[in-house]
């Protein structure tokens, strides 16, 4: 996952909610890929063992497992975090609403995938602003017979061109609890565009009762000389404390057990032990909006 605000947690001819792609060639998705620079979307599927990635790709995924070896674990552990907080809010908070902002490359469980075998009824909207989700978005679009998903072209730097598409408001009644989802993808926002205005933007656009669920990277416990500048921006990665992570949840009601390690978060069920925060650098965390 370059600079990649709407990505992870990346449709030819996409008829399926009625977006239709540009007809000028420098537009279709195609046409915006790059094989030869790495890609962090295509980079995080290498982790996860996919096959939509490029030697640049990989070559990039590995020199940075050379510094943090334990990087695909990360990865494993953000997606199983995903399963476990869409389990937790389509189960016990009864949400049937997604907006998940930086979809990614889909993999297992995705977030409709999860949230449709426990309620069919389940409604997701999918953000992301990657040529490469563009191309497998149909995979994205499998829906349910009876919950609905679509598919947004945006960037999470742009709330408001979010909450304007028409997809989503044909596909989420924000009169109704909704669960924005950004995982993984925050970190992909600098202090200079204003993180914390980016999401209280979108918690603001949602009603009480509805939850927001984060994983974000940090470099609480990494060593100081992985650390850039001061800022805390790792690489292409704006990496953040513990307490900067949850500044992001101002004003909500953390569900148990608050802000933790990825791994960590509800784990019960894992296989134990359970890794830690040192094996995968992300804090995540679930809130109710009040």
């Amino acid at each position: 996952m370059t600079d990649h605000p709407a990505t992870d947690h990346e449709m030819t001819d996409h008829e399926v909610t009625g977006h239709e792609i540009p007809s000028r060639a420098e537009d279709r998705p195609a046409a915006r890929i790059d094989t030869t620079v790495p890609h962090p979307a295509r980079r995080y599927d290498y982790w996860l063992g996919g096959k939509d990635n490029f030697a640049a790709d990989r070559a990039s995924g590995d020199a940075i497992a050379a510094a943090f070896p334990t990087i695909r674990t990360a990865a494993i552990e953000n997606r199983r975090f995903l399963a476990r907080a869409v389990t937790f809010l389509a189960r016990e908070a009864g949400i049937r609403q997604f907006l998940d902002i930086g979809t990614g490359i889909p993999a297992a469980n995705n977030t409709h995938q999860v949230a449709q075998s426990i309620a069919p009824d389940a409604r997701v909207v999918y953000v992301d602003n990657d040529p490469i989700v563009l191309a497998h978005a149909r995979a994205l679009l499998a829906s349910s017979p009876d919950g609905a998903t679509a598919y947004i072209d945006a960037d999470l730097r742009d709330p408001e061109k979010i909450l304007a598409q028409p997809d989503l408001r044909s596909t989420l009644d924000l009169s109704r609890p909704v669960a924005l989802m950004l995982i993984a993808v925050l970190h992909f926002i600098t202090d200079d565009d204003n993180p914390r205005r980016i999401v209280t933007r979108l918690i603001d656009a949602l009603p009480s009762g509805s939850y927001l669920a984060v994983s974000h990277a940090t470099y609480d416990g990494v060593p100081p000389e992985m650390i850039t500048g001061g800022s805390g921006r790792h690489g292409t990665l704006a990496m953040r404390s513990w307490s900067a992570i949850a500044e992001f949840f101002d004003g909500l009601e953390f569900v148990e057990p608050g802000l933790v390690p990825t791994a960590q978060w509800r784990d019960d069920d894992e296989p134990q032990p359970r890794p830690l925060l040192s094996d995968v650098q992300m804090y995540g965390g679930v809130a109710r909006i009040p």
